[in-house]
């Protein structure tokens, strides 16, 4: 029997430290008495975006600072302190910059990040959903920013996590690593793809790796998983075994070009800048520096 692969330890987006007290969402006087609650901290997010002071570390607010808006419930912390967010236009604060998840999501703590995770998420979801599938009608916001209710027939709506597999193909000795379309010539990752209807997350690995640069992999593991709210994703993390020998045929649709890489190959091309590899919020790198055995030079 094949030993599992230990987890990854460290994902930059998979970090919270907050109960979410789910049971509170429809809870209307805690929420009130939260909101009024002078230690309240509140994250204003704009389009994916929020404050960040060098630290780098969130700008958080009290209720009473606190722009008008969308409100969301993100949870609790340890000292009985809730958090959270409001969708509304950035306010002006000296000495702070707005930031994104990629700018900043792998350096903030483990509170900052899981914050920032789901008040990014949630507000992409409602961003997207402000009609019912059912009917067209309006919905309205409920339960602390965690559904949407249609106005006319009542129907309730909860936020979509749509799931993608995200895969490090090897042989043993080599690392598949393929480029996008859009992408700069020197920009590689891992293969990716978004899980079909009916289909297995195995099954999903095994289609996407063949259908982008034709290679049949075995022996899927899975190794993790990440939120990737840009838009509203969860990347699930595995490694794939592919048998050597096995010709690469590109889907030019998607892919402009892909190639082994040994260990070797692979240091000396991050390391004079012949390639660039994702950054460190992303899963993609985590499985290539697992893979590889320790940290590698640059991304993008």
């Amino acid at each position: 029997m094949t030993e599992p692969l230990k987890a990854l330890d460290w994902l930059a987006l998979s970090r919270s430290t907050l109960d979410r007290v789910g049971e509170r969402r429809r809870d209307d006087p805690w929420l009130a008495d939260a909101w009024a609650d002078p230690r309240t901290r509140v994250l204003v997010v704009e389009r994916g975006t929020a404050l960040v002071r060098p630290g780098p570390a969130l700008v958080l607010l009290g209720p009473g600072e606190a722009p008008e808006g969308e409100r969301y419930l993100l949870g609790v912390d340890a000292d009985g302190v809730a958090h959270f967010a409001v969708s509304a236009p950035l306010p002006a604060i000296e000495g702070s910059d707005p930031a994104d998840l990629r700018r900043v999501g792998a350096a903030l703590s483990d509170r900052d990040a899981g914050l920032l995770t789901q008040a990014v998420a949630l507000q992409n979801w409602h961003a997207t959903h402000t009609h019912c599938p059912r009917c067209g009608a309006l919905t309205r916001l409920a339960s602390a920013g965690h559904t949407r209710i249609c106005s006319v027939d009542g129907s309730e709506h909860f936020p979509r996590t749509d799931p993608a597999v995200i895969m490090l193909v090897h042989d043993g000795e080599r690392i598949l690593l393929a480029s996008g379309t859009r992408w700069p010539a020197d920009r590689v990752s891992i293969l990716a793809g978004f899980v079909e209807p009916g289909e297995s997350l195995e099954q999903a690995v095994a289609r996407e790796v063949q259908e982008e640069v034709g290679v049949v992999v075995r022996d899927c593991r899975y190794l993790g998983s990440q939120p990737w709210p840009l838009p509203r994703s969860l990347m699930i993390g595995f490694f794939a075994t592919a048998d050597p020998g096995q010709e690469i045929r590109i889907d030019e649709d998607e892919i402009s070009g892909a190639r082994w890489y040994t260990r070797e190959e692979l240091k000396a091309a991050t390391e004079s800048e012949e390639i660039r590899l994702p950054g460190r919020v992303s899963i993609a790198r985590q499985l290539i520096e697992r893979w590889y055995g320790g940290r590698l030079p640059g991304d993008w």
